[in-house]
């Protein structure tokens, strides 16, 4: 169990190597006198367009010194709890302890020597006490109280929160000009560029660190945004700190590691500052963030969907289903479209689309590039608001169906009136998985109980006949794909034929 304000994300059995930083500085090796370099090769090394000057390590104190009175330590209650009374030091989140339950390093010293109950970071964005933080932090809270490095608690209001970027605006009110974290540019990052995290770990205040961008642009599934990626020791308590480059300047809201202990392990992620600036307008105004959508299921274009749509390649973002009333279904975007670019900008990967429509104005008139039937077709489109939660929201559960098994480790049946009506579907029509043999092709391309096929290899599938005939009549040893509907939702799934 991990603590509840961080938002770790654990691989188990993964092994991850982390090394300490090792400066490198680039020159000749000592040559002995009587084995000089030739006279060419030791101009060039002279000339100053080939010489590497050997840097040496930066230092943090300035930088440390400059922004910790701006980072804050955020402390909450759940909702229903007394804020007087009691051992806060013996109660816990009902999403975990302060440590995680594998480790605890103040045991043998008599138990932990903080009482607050939940923990995480923040940081002030101006002088009149806006601070920003992750929504996870802040979470269903009871009472928010902020808690600045000369020790001073101030009762906190939500003024906005995001979950999609997990991104919270809060609001405090001091007497007098608080110290501020200036906002940066992440856009300018670059990857090896040197930051510093400062931060509450495990509820030790104003801790900082310091490592490299490791990349940048990474996806976590569930996720909206691209992340920065340090290898800066991030910890439970880091959650909503900043992440602040070489110029004193935010890049990034620290918000998740990649472990499977449940504490840094060198991978860490950042939100990126330019997104979250974007928001900030509406956080302040309306206390939440309104996004552009176009109304379409997509999924990830793997080398075997390639393979079967004939595509050259694996960019883009397939579309499973287009939701009636959406601007794609106005715009002409048909299922089996691949998207391949908006606004002349590129989806190289299906996560991308996302983020550049829901960073869209409302309104916007842009255009998409589909590929279709092997040819690219322009459509002119228009972003309208995001109707997600209202879908979200109607999505039934699905229950468990077992049954024979039959090729590729599946059972199918017909989908009789009745059962279309039970899953939800306007009309009968396809075939519906009885079950799935565990390990089985079918297993393996994730398909489950009670998916509904549509078609097999682009062909319409009626019943079980047309369902077997569409088989018999696919290339031997050739990948099949099938559609296939789940729920409100419609997917395109490769069955790689038997051995």
């Amino acid at each position: 169990m991990t603590h509840k304000f961080f938002r770790p994300i654990i691989f188990p059995g993964v092994a991850i190597f982390t090394a300490t930083f090792t400066l490198i500085a680039f020159g000749m090796p000592a040559r002995a006198a009587d084995s000089a370099p030739p006279t060419r090769f030791w101009t060039e090394l002279a000339d100053p367009a080939h010489v590497v000057k050997a840097q040496s390590m930066p230092d943090f104190v300035d930088l440390a010194a400059k922004l910790s009175p701006a980072v804050v330590n955020i402390s909450t209650d759940e909702p229903g709890e007394s804020a007087e009374g009691g051992d806060p030091s013996s109660e816990e989140s009902p999403h975990g302890p302060l440590m995680p339950p594998h480790s605890h390093p103040f045991e043998e010293f008599g138990g932990s020597p903080h009482s607050t109950k939940a923990l995480g970071s923040g940081f002030i964005i101006t002088k009149d006490g806006y601070i920003l933080t992750n929504q996870h932090v802040v979470e269903n809270p009871g009472r928010v109280t902020v808690t600045t490095q000369d020790g001073h608690n101030y009762a906190a209001k939500i003024v906005g929160h995001d979950e999609k970027s997990d991104i919270a605006l809060l609001k405090i009110d001091a007497k007098h000009d608080l110290a501020v974290a200036p906002l940066g540019n992440s856009d300018d990052l670059k990857v090896g560029e040197w930051v510093m995290a400062i931060g509450n770990p495990f509820g030790f205040d104003h801790s900082v660190t310091a490592g490299i961008v490791s990349a940048k642009g990474r996806f976590i599934p569930g996720s909206y945004e691209d992340f920065i990626q340090t290898d800066a020791s991030i910890n439970p308590g880091n959650s909503g700190g900043p992440l602040i480059d070489l110029r004193g300047d935010v890049v990034g809201v620290n918000c998740a590691i990649y472990t499977h202990t449940g504490a840094s392990m060198g991978i860490g992620f950042a939100v990126p500052i330019e997104l979250v600036k974007e928001e900030l307008p509406q956080l302040k105004s309306s206390g939440k963030v309104v996004r552009g959508w176009l109304g379409v299921y997509i999924q990830k274009v793997t080398p075997e969907l390639a393979e079967s749509l004939g595509l050259a390649d694996s960019r883009g973002a397939l579309v499973a289903k287009v939701l009636d009333g959406g601007p794609a279904k106005v715009a002409g975007v048909k299922r089996g479209d691949v998207i391949v670019a908006f606004d002349n900008q590129p989806v190289s990967d299906s996560r991308e689309l996302p983020l550049l429509i829901g960073r869209t104005d409302l309104g916007h008139k842009g255009t998409l590039k589909v590929i279709r039937d092997k040819q690219a077709i322009d459509l002119p489109v228009t972003i309208t608001q995001s109707r997600e939660p209202e879908i979200v929201a109607a999505e039934k559960p699905e229950k468990p169906d077992l049954g024979a098994v039959s090729p590729f480790g599946l059972h199918v049946k017909d989908l009789s009136p009745d059962l279309a009506k039970e899953l939800g579907l306007d009309a009968p029509g396809g075939v519906v998985i009885s079950s799935v043999q565990p390990g089985s092709r079918a297993d393996e391309a994730g398909l489950r109980a009670r998916d509904v096929i549509l078609e097999v290899n682009r062909a319409a599938i009626k019943n079980v006949g047309s369902y077997q005939d569409a088989l018999k009549t696919s290339a031997k040893g050739k990948i099949v794909l099938l559609l296939v509907r789940r729920g409100d939702a419609t997917i395109y799934v490769t069955v790689k034929p038997e051995a």
